[in-house]
């Protein structure tokens, strides 16, 4: 049995999106975004599946021709490939979590 990993928000990584690296390990990883308003990016791709959950604010979501508006309670899927992009309505607190782990935070290890 794994010995239970705590990572305590003071020793998270931070990317270069912004987004904090939160647990990681062999087959998901987590990082938490906390966002102000902005308008939509450009779409993109990416070659892992994730996972996420608004905790406060207002987003939308651009995902292969749909669009959802994402409120806090809200959840949403984006596979893998998936042609997406995000817009901020009102600043947002959200959870994400990816599979495989390692890519999105440059590690091919977990920590």
């Amino acid at each position: 049995m794994d010995i239970p990993q705590i990572i305590p928000k003071t020793s998270s990584e931070t990317g270069e999106m912004g987004q904090d690296y939160l647990a990681t390990g062999k087959h998901v990883a987590m990082r938490r975004w906390q966002e102000d308003r902005c308008d939509y990016g450009p779409e993109h791709t990416r070659d892992y599946e994730t996972v996420g959950y608004l905790v406060s604010g207002v987003s939308e979501l651009d995902m292969e021709g749909e669009r959802a508006k994402l409120m806090p309670g809200d959840s949403w899927l984006i596979p893998s490939g998936a042609v997406h992009r995000y817009r901020i309505i009102e600043p947002i607190v959200a959870i994400e979590a990816t599979c495989p782990p390692g890519r999105f935070a440059g590690r091919d290890q977990p920590i």
